[in-house]
């Protein structure tokens, strides 16, 4: 292995790294991202596109889930996306939150989902002063609809009218206001207001005044898939969001997964660590556990708490971006 291939936590993660390029005939990480380019695949871009404060071993994360697609010669995006998830889960550190629920895996997985043509509305459920829903949209919809047969609906669903507003703004997204009438149940909508003419403006945004509200967007929308950002929120918006769609989807025969983004140690309203030491993650990852079908560790958009939780460093919401942009890559690129 050559000494100019640079990483945070490379001591600790190169047994597992090695043994993944060994099992797929890799010779090293530089030999992974020249096979990558020689696709036309720049895992790097990609990433650094997506979330520009991601950590190195994000990119080389990425770098090595891309080259393994391209080895398993995959004939899908999702096929890709779920391939990639080998690379990630590789870059997991021994022991840590990230690798015992295998959230790489998990990540490459979500991917696979939102390529797949029965996934037909994703939803970021986010405390809406987190930029990295945003970033992990736009990732999204510049990407997933070069390899499905019918556009995959993007939309944030979150906490505030204002906030929505204004994320929508900046980002080219469309806004989306809403009108809920607590006596009936109703949910009406009162504009729809794009903010672009591109790619962004795919993006719905809505702002709910409270979980019913919100839970009645995900009706509204048929939401297929989510992810909770974990931000300021999260015991007040979208954990309960999801649980209380889920417990409806159940109720009503319908298909609906769910992530919980965030949770591990060092997040925010943990009492309980005090006292219970590292057995105890803390009530947004507890309440991630009661509706979640998958879950991912670390923060939804600070790449720092992801990489401490053994992953690597880039946001949960980002990297799904990152994932479904990396896996529509190596698909146009083995077409080719």
């Amino acid at each position: 292995m050559a000494n100019d291939v640079k990483f945070e936590g490379k001591e600790r993660r190169m047994a597992k790294i090695e043994k993944c390029l060994a099992e797929y005939g890799i010779a090293s990480l530089e030999d992974a991202r020249e096979l990558c380019l020689s696709k036309n695949v720049d895992p790097d871009a990609i990433v650094k596109g997506v979330q520009p404060i991601a950590f190195e071993n994000a990119s080389w994360a990425y770098t090595l889930g891309c080259a393994v697609a391209i080895k398993k010669n995959v004939q899908t995006a999702s096929d890709a996306a779920a391939a990639i998830g080998i690379g990630l889960e590789a870059f997991t550190v021994p022991g840590s939150v990230a690798e015992q629920r295998n959230v790489g895996l998990g990540h490459g997985n979500l991917g696979a989902m939102l390529l797949r043509d029965e996934t037909k509305c994703f939803a970021f459920l986010a405390g809406h002063e987190s930029f990295a829903a945003a970033e992990g949209a736009i990732g999204i919809a510049r990407t997933a609809n070069r390899a499905r047969k019918e556009p995959l609906r993007v939309i944030l669903n979150g906490l505030g009218k204002d906030a929505a507003y204004i994320i929508s703004r900046i980002n080219g997204f469309t806004y989306v206001k809403t009108d809920f009438d607590f006596y009936t149940g109703e949910l009406k909508i009162v504009e729809e207001r794009p903010f672009s003419d591109g790619e962004r403006a795919a993006v719905k945004c809505y702002g709910a005044n409270d979980v019913l509200e919100g839970v009645a967007i995900c009706k509204h929308e048929g939401v297929d898939v989510s992810i909770t950002g974990n931000s300021t929120n999260p015991t007040r918006f979208q954990h309960l969001v999801a649980g209380t769609y889920k417990k409806w989807a159940l109720e009503n025969g319908k298909k609906y997964f769910s992530v919980a983004s965030g949770g591990g140690t060092g997040r925010t309203l943990h009492p309980d660590n005090m006292a219970a030491g590292p057995a105890s993650y803390g009530l947004t990852d507890s309440m991630g556990r009661m509706h979640g079908d998958a879950q991912f560790a670390g923060s939804s958009s600070v790449p720092a708490h992801v990489e401490m939780m053994g992953l690597m460093g880039m946001g949960n919401n980002p990297m799904v971006g990152a994932t479904v942009a990396c896996a529509v890559a190596v698909y146009e690129g083995l077409k080719k």
